[in-house]
């Protein structure tokens, strides 16, 4: 063809006029060359987000120079958004792509120094989230509607209720368990933006005085919303309140244990955040507590049995528990702080000053109520129950009266409440069936408490047991069964005897039955001694000298008795037989001193 054969007449042309030489080129240097030569040929633009454009092609002024004003925009706005959450700019992330001035993303803005290359640099903007403003529990507290709460209790126990409502109601009309937990959500559900940090309560329950956290976090609750929790919880039955308290405990307890267990995981300890039931559980648990103490006492075996219950780590939320009760009863929060605090202080842990100082904190709050003594020994036996039974006045002794090496701190502290536990524990209907079994049961205690060779204690000890000398006269014939046994005890009560005999006369109801007692125990005297047991010797002699003693004493009284009765009957018989008119010349006084009559008589 013809274009062929110029084709090959032009390089044949070239390659005579190179003599043969052929000139060598690389295509890397050559593809490269090109693109200078244009480039110089045709100078480029460098737009704000690296990329070029020909300023001979005004294609892309319109998009350019509304990108330009959107960068503006954005800049303008970051900086805005900059100055209103935090003075430092955020923190940029970089990454390359391809034409990004035309995304409308408004998440995107565009750089103004532009990277080398034909990438080009984008940032993401970073808007820094606005803190969550910290709610308190008084605060959330103060949002509960009391119609809102009447309505939704409502809704928990009524049944002619509209659609959804009604079938859910009517499955829940004869079971209050599950109506009280869906109170306790309902406070769950209003405190559930209570941050751990406004309601620490292992922190609280652990650090702060026990006057302090008594009232928290109920106090923050609005009257009118607490007479309708109230009120609503008093139509509920003992048998319900009862499991409602070990779940509401249970939930506190595995609360707390995850605490335990992150606290141990990192080396700075730091309160868990609270889900949503915890501050609305440890509200209705109290509300509970409060209009239904006894619901405190009916689980009192099962806290006491149940080993996930005890522990020096779970004595504060016992402690708030009991003082949630007082608050309702005063004479349930004695009962309970007898039944499931003061036994801890003859456990493992009793010497701890810590859990010493929350015992006494507790029943120092208990005591310190308005007319708390007149209350607590008033109803002392509670649905013939009493609130400080025998062993827990044994365990008051020994705390109250150690050894003189023994006093800590603590023991001017149980000194200053003794007196009225002492006189709770001691009170009730003398000469009633019940007095009498708890005189037998104390004098057990005090008999042996008697014998342990501290002054102090053996002199409290040896008063209380004379005291159930004069409850029941049975009490006697018991000391007669286990004066062998208790030989240094018994000695303690006779010099007792002995030296108050004044005092314990006038009160001893029986005094021939107090004689009979000491004629056995001198007759086990004399036996013992005529023995030899040298051992015991030197005790039996100091028995036998206080029994002869108040033997002495008890004949000395009878004869007297019987003296004057003579002496009456004498008188009497001589008036009867005297004229009227030597009456008026008799000096009764004289005749008083005759006789030696007292003349009180």
């Amino acid at each position: 063809m013809e274009f062929e054969s110029n084709t090959t007449t032009i390089a044949t042309e070239e390659i005579n006029n190179n003599h043969g030489w052929q000139k060598v080129t690389y295509a890397k240097k050559h593809k490269k060359n090109p693109v200078k030569q244009q480039q110089q040929q045709h100078p480029t633009k460098v737009i704000a987000n690296g990329s070029s454009i020909s300023t001979d092609d005004n294609v892309f002024k319109s998009i350019e120079k509304k990108s330009e004003e959107r960068r503006k925009l954005i800049e303008a706005e970051r900086l805005a958004n900059s100055a209103i959450y935090d003075e430092k700019p955020p923190v940029r992330s970089v990454k390359k792509n391809s034409y990004s001035d035309y995304d409308d993303s408004d998440d995107e803005v565009v750089v103004a120094n532009g990277a080398a290359g034909n990438g080009v640099v984008e940032e993401k903007k970073k808007v820094k989230k606005v803190k969550k403003p910290k709610v308190s529990v008084q605060d959330e507290a103060v949002k509960i509607d009391a119609a809102d709460l009447a309505s939704y209790l409502a809704d928990v126990t009524v049944t002619d209720l509209a659609s959804f409502m009604s079938d859910v109601t009517a499955s829940y009309e004869t079971q209050q368990d599950i109506q009280l937990m869906r109170f306790a959500d309902y406070f769950g559900r209003t405190f559930s933006k209570v941050s751990a940090s406004q309601f620490p309560w292992v922190k609280l329950l652990r650090e702060s005085p026990v006057a302090k956290v008594a009232d928290n976090p109920v106090s923050h609750i609005p009257e009118a919303v607490y007479k309708i929790s109230v009120d609503w919880i008093n139509n509920r039955s003992l048998e319900s309140l009862g499991p409602f308290v070990l779940w509401s405990l249970d939930s506190i307890l595995v609360d707390f244990a995850s605490q335990q267990v992150n606290a141990k995981g990192s080396k700075k300890v730091a309160q868990k955040p609270s889900s949503k039931s915890q501050v609305g559980i440890f509200v209705a648990l109290a509300m509970v507590l409060r209009r239904k103490p006894d619901a405190l006492i009916s689980v009192i075996p099962t806290l006491r049995e149940t080993s996930k219950y005890q522990g020096q780590d779970k004595l504060p939320i016992i402690v708030w528990m009991v003082a949630q009760a007082s608050h309702g009863d005063l004479a349930v929060g004695l009962y309970s702080w007898s039944h499931l605090i003061l036994p801890i202080v003859g456990g493992k842990t009793g010497s701890n000053p810590q859990i010493r100082d929350l015992i006494l904190q507790s029943v120092e709050r208990i005591l310190s109520a308005p007319k708390a003594r007149t209350i607590l020994v008033n109803g002392a036996v509670r649905k013939g129950e009493r609130l400080m039974p025998p062993s827990a006045l044994d365990l008051l002794l020994r705390v109250t009266f150690p050894s003189s090496s023994a006093r800590v701190k603590a023991t001017e502290r149980f000194e200053a409440v003794y007196p009225t536990l002492k006189e709770v524990a001691l009170a009730g209907s003398p000469g009633s069936k019940a007095m009498k079994q708890v005189a037998q049961q104390i004098m057990t205690v005090s008999l042996k408490a008697s014998g342990e060779g501290i002054a102090e204690l053996s002199k409290e000890a040896s008063g209380i047991f004379i005291w159930c000398l004069t409850q029941n006269p049975d009490c006697y014939k018991q000391w007669e069964k286990v004066y062998t046994d208790n030989l240094e005890a018994s000695v303690v009560i006779l010099r007792r005897l002995a030296e108050q005999w004044k005092d314990v006369s006038a009160k001893q109801s029986s005094l021939d039955t107090l004689g009979e007692t000491l004629r056995h125990f001198k007759s086990m005297n004399e036996k013992a001694l005529t023995k030899g047991d040298s051992g015991e010797q030197s005790v039996y002699k100091e028995a036998d000298k206080y029994c002869k003693v108040l033997l002495g004493r008890l004949s000395h009284g009878t004869g007297c008795v019987k003296g004057m009765a003579l002496v009456v009957i004498a008188i009497g018989l001589g008036i009867a037989f005297i004229p009227p008119t030597a009456l008026e010349s008799l000096d009764l006084v004289k005749l008083a001193e005759m006789i030696n009559f007292p003349q009180s008589v």
